[in-house]
């Protein structure tokens, strides 16, 4: 009894807050530069008398994507996709707040002509006002298409298409239209702030060795600045598409003072961890969200960089000479947040080991938040809004799982048809929060089948990596949250005496499916060492376990009016059972 009535509460209320939403009630939000909404972080104009501003963002792990549209308008205001940018096969919106108070339809078009309102309305409405001129509608749709009238959104490039009247009367919208093609989910703004110039780090022709798999090195200065700038856009500047596999850049600790050029990992440049900008093969430019920059300059301090370039090589070509590395975009108008990249998931060391035969193995990787204060003064959320996920050859999964209070909470990226060949920084679409003590779990998996010997953790192509680097803010003297199964307990749970007779037992170990399930299942049971480091490379161990992650379904496609009458099923329901019990 107590439960169903909860519920008819709850039902209630929601049914009081829709009425409210269609006379029009609730009030609006402004939009300005410093009060950032971290669901819509994508922005574009679609007119260019900048009459029409849409606000965006999405879930791909829900499914959903969000709009805002701000229209200089008291009358009615449309918008939607089309096929070819006109009228016909267009899928859209049309809103408003009247003298009886607010509508919104879901409609499509068949031609030149009133469009059809949906016999299935999929567009949820969230907000619609109206003032000093301004009409603000706030909506949500599946980013697939529920029925055959709404046009799925795809990550290519849509044509969006509006309208818009002076009156509710609606009628022909005249000169009050047009088209903007955009990419809604693989957007990347271009923005041109004043004071901007760029400089670039970059090697100098070098002479690719020989070798199927080479990481070279090269620390520098950066150029100096008297005043603090924002970084704002990143692009690769590749001369030999063919073997640059991956580029990396990080700021080295106060300790490093002198240039170095080698191969990576034999010298100073190990000291070299806190991850600044990455780029991957078959990834562009990246641009950063409006709110946030990665500083240079002024009192970020007079720091080297290590540039790591790895090529791949796999025919040996010689006599290549290279010139690849970055182009940093930057301007000195300051942005609100300093951003930062935390590199996240299994810690690279070639104690790892991946069986032969495997059609989907496992392996994981831990971050727990709640040891950052354990290694810096000041720590703070991070408010992710980007990630670059990596692993080799053998890599066909990527999953970053997000953890509070013991419980998923959500994923926060994933890539389930994970490809070497394209590896990019993508946007989540909007900006999630990591709180101090969540738990970020870096899943990767990997297929065997055609290998015969055992495949270890390291740099080379033909090893493996499980990383998820996280572009975030407000920035943080932080380079690294990653983890490591316990080798101690490890060996112990295989029943090993030492790291010689497990080494000599993976060796020998015949792979089958059986044997590959219980390796993976003893990893993943055992204590975990988790590694928290900071830019200076004080870092600190402690033991973990791995939660369980889960795959999050996409949220179902339920109209409005489906919603309404559920709620209302469920009001009568509990009523009958009240009659009942008296």
């Amino acid at each position: 009894m107590t439960r169903c009535r909860l519920q008819q509460h709850q039902v209630m209320r929601n049914l009081i807050h829709q009425t409210r939403m269609r006379g029009g009630e609730l009030r609006s939000v402004q939009w300005s530069w410093a009060q950032e909404d971290p669901l819509l972080p994508f922005s574009e104009y679609l007119d260019p008398e900048l009459k029409v501003r849409l606000k965006w963002g999405f879930d791909e792990i829900q499914g959903t994507i969000l709009f805002k549209l701000t229209v200089s308008t008291s009358g009615w205001v449309g918008f939607g996709f089309s096929p070819k940018g006109g009228m016909t096969g267009a899928d859209m919106v049309i809103g408003g707040v009247g003298p009886k108070g607010s509508y919104f339809t879901d409609r499509h078009a068949g031609g030149n002509s009133m469009p059809v309102v949906d016999e299935q309305q999929n567009y949820k409405l969230l907000s619609l006002t109206e003032s000093n001129g301004k009409t603000v509608m706030k909506f949500q749709r599946s980013i697939s298409s529920c029925d055959d009238k709404d046009l799925p959104i795809t990550d290519l490039p849509m044509k969006l298409i509006y309208a818009y009247g002076q009156t509710d009367d609606i009628t022909y919208h005249s000169a009050q239209r047009g088209t903007k093609e955009l990419n809604l989910l693989k957007y990347m703004p271009r923005v041109n702030p004043p004071n901007s110039n760029f400089f670039d780090i970059t090697m100098v022709n070098f002479t690719v060795p020989a070798k199927q798999t080479y990481y070279h090195c090269k620390i520098m200065k950066a150029p100096t600045f008297d005043r603090k700038k924002h970084i704002y856009r990143i692009e690769p500047v590749i001369t030999n598409f063919d073997l640059v596999h991956h580029l990396l850049l990080y700021r080295c600790p106060p300790s490093v003072t002198e240039p170095f050029e080698e191969e990576c990992y034999t010298g100073i440049d190990g000291e070299c961890m806190e991850t600044v900008a990455v780029w991957g093969i078959g990834g562009g430019a990246f641009e950063f969200p409006e709110v946030a920059g990665l500083p240079i300059g002024g009192n970020v301090g007079d720091f080297f960089y290590r540039l790591e370039v790895h090529f791949n090589n796999p025919n040996k070509s010689s006599g290549r000479v290279d010139n690849s590395g970055l182009r940093f975009y930057h301007t000195s108008e300051l942005r609100q947040h300093d951003a930062a990249v935390l590199m996240t998931g299994l810690a690279i060391t070639p104690r790892y080991a991946i069986p032969p035969k495997a059609k989907s193995f496992l392996t994981y990787g831990l971050c727990d938040t709640a040891y950052i204060p354990e290694v810096l003064e000041t720590p703070t959320d991070l408010q992710v809004f980007s990630v670059m996920l990596h692993t080799h050859l053998a890599g066909r999964k990527v999953r970053v799982g997000h953890f509070r209070g013991g419980k998923q909470i959500d994923l926060l990226a994933a890539d389930e048809n994970y490809d070497f060949e394209y590896q990019e920084v993508t946007n989540l679409g909007k900006t999630k929060t990591a709180k101090l003590g969540d738990k970020l779990l870096v899943e990767c998996t990997y297929n065997t089948e055609n290998r015969s010997t055992l495949t270890w953790g390291g740099l080379s192509t033909s090893n493996e990596m499980c990383l998820a680097f996280l572009f975030y803010y407000p920035a943080m003297n932080l380079s690294t949250c990653v983890s490591f199964p316990n080798v101690t307990s490890l060996g112990s749970a295989m029943g090993a005496t030492d790291a010689g007779s497990w080494l000599n037992m993976m060796l020998t170990k015949t792979w089958n499916d059986t044997s590959i399930d219980q390796y993976q299942q003893t990893l993943k049971r055992i204590d975990q060492l988790v590694w928290v480091m900071n830019s200076n490379n004080n870092g600190l161990y402690n033991k973990g376990t791995l939660p369980d992650l889960k795959v999050i379904p996409s949220a179902p496609c339920i109209s409005g009016s489906a919603n309404k009458s559920l709620a209302l099923s469920l009001l009568l329901l509990c009523l009958a059972v009240q009659w009942k019990s008296f």
